[in-house]
């Protein structure tokens, strides 16, 4: 009967879920549960449950979640103050003379949007209010324009700063830097490859991205250049003051965050947009965020530790180690699991429910943590674009003009879902991309283990 624990706390916790409870309080209900079945069955002690309010108080402390609220704030107060509306029009007119300039210009602005604000549901809306009624007006294909806006609005996931990456570092027990060090590469190829499907529709498609008209296009020349420059640099500036001083290691991404707030909060108040209200409705957000991760991170503890006692790590290992294949076999059928996951699932939930499961078969593998969360991020990507689910194309719905229809928006997407997995398939078959070098390769290295110290060399073949 013991044997059978495991699986029935998870199918538990799937039952939980489809009930409709909340995942932070379905996660702790069905952990207590299992937990009390367990002791009146004889297969825990009460004394192996004491472990769980030091958990709780390690969650609490963790520094490294602290960037979470920092990054929450700058990117809230960034988004609120105006940036993503001035960033529209200036590229927008800095690239309207091409053919699919507007949307070049959307994802360029996605890209930076997401390099300071790290949040989806912030440069979804901000670009389907600001640049979805003039890309309609000005003649693009609606599918083609709804498309663009919420994938380029879901680069927030992978472009660091993200939150993903931050809750998936601490789930695979990672450097955070290492983890933003890791997705850039992955996440400006996946930026670069939205434009060059924009740009195979201008060959291809021309009618559905025409270029703005001349009457539309405001000045040109260097006055239009120096405007777009004199638009761009703040938040290039901030981009640097984050993301360099944590890549150059001068910086901890909780301090990165911490000044990155600081930042944002100037440029609102150069702006003249920085007022009490505009305080209070990125603090009440922020709050709100931070509380949502914070319980789950708690439900998802109660979880685990459960289900570790009663050997559900075990279990899984064994149903995932054996897959045919090694390690490409696992790494396939777990990129396969979170794809679908995510037809149901947002990404916090994965996160906490899934990733912990995997991680201990991932370690005993040999797999690199950090190749293994850029690709599990790229991947947990789709959950946002997913039709009918994704949560990008609930906002954008939110937003968008009533003459916009629902199935237009779907079939907009597909084809940036389909690129999201071309960019999994790209980093799963090369790992150099994240700046992992896989240590067996097939008639590559041959792995002799020395007894030196408790270290292992890996010597190549004579």
């Amino acid at each position: 009967m013991f044997e059978l624990m495991a699986p029935l706390m998870f199918v538990g916790l799937v039952a939980f879920l489809l009930l409709g409870y909340p995942v932070a309080f379905a996660l702790a209900a069905n952990g207590l549960l299992f937990g009390v079945i367990g002791m009146q069955m004889g297969y825990l002690g009460f004394e192996q449950l004491q472990a769980l309010p030091e958990r709780v108080f390690g969650i609490m402390s963790n520094a490294t979640l602290l960037a979470i609220p920092f990054f929450t704030f700058m990117g809230l107060i960034l988004e609120r103050s105006g940036m993503a509306e001035d960033l529209l029009d200036a590229i927008g007119q800095l690239f309207g003379a091409l053919r699919g300039g507007l949307a070049y210009a959307v994802v360029l602005v996605g890209a930076l949007l997401a390099a300071t604000t790290g949040v989806v549901a912030a440069s979804v809306i901000a670009m389907g209010l600001i640049s979805l009624p003039i890309m309609l007006r000005h003649g693009y294909d609606t599918r083609v324009a709804t498309g663009v806006i919420a994938a380029s609005g879901t680069l927030a996931q992978i472009i660091p700063p993200s939150l993903v990456l931050i809750i998936l570092a601490d789930q695979l027990r990672v450097s955070v830097g290492d983890m933003y060090r890791g997705a850039l590469t992955p996440s400006l190829m996946l930026a670069g490859s939205y434009m060059l499907f924009i740009f195979l529709l201008t060959l291809f498609r021309p009618a559905s991205v025409p270029a703005m008209p001349v009457a539309a296009r405001g000045p040109g020349g260097l006055v239009l250049v120096g405007r777009a420059l004199r638009v761009m640099l703040p938040p290039l500036i901030l981009i640097f003051l984050v993301l360099g001083t944590i890549f150059m290691g001068i910086a901890t991404p909780t301090e990165g965050g911490a000044m990155g707030a600081v930042g944002a909060l100037v440029l609102a108040l150069a702006r003249k947009r920085l007022d009490l209200g505009l305080l209070r409705q990125a603090m009440d957000s922020t709050a709100r965020l931070t509380s949502f991760v914070i319980f789950i991170l708690i439900g998802s503890t109660v979880f685990t530790l459960v289900f570790r006692l009663l050997e559900g790590d075990v279990w899984v290992e064994n149903l995932l180690a054996g897959l045919p294949g090694g390690v490409i076999g696992f790494l396939i059928a777990v990129s396969v699991l979170v794809f679908l996951l995510a037809f149901f699932l947002d990404f916090f939930e994965i996160a906490f429910i899934v990733v912990p499961l995997l991680v201990p078969v991932a370690e005993k593998l040999g797999i690199d943590l950090i190749w293994f969360g850029v690709l599990l991020g790229i991947n947990m990507q789709t959950s946002f674009m997913h039709p009918p689910f994704g949560f990008a194309l609930f906002y954008l719905r939110g937003v968008a003009p009533r003459s916009v229809r629902t199935t237009d928006i779907y079939w907009g997407a597909v084809p940036f879902l389909g690129i999201q997995l071309i960019m999994v398939a790209l980093v799963l078959m090369f790992p150099e991309l994240v700046g992992h070098r896989p240590e067996t390769v097939d008639g590559g290295m041959i792995e002799i283990q020395i007894d030196q110290g408790g270290i292992d060399y890996l010597m190549p073949p004579e």
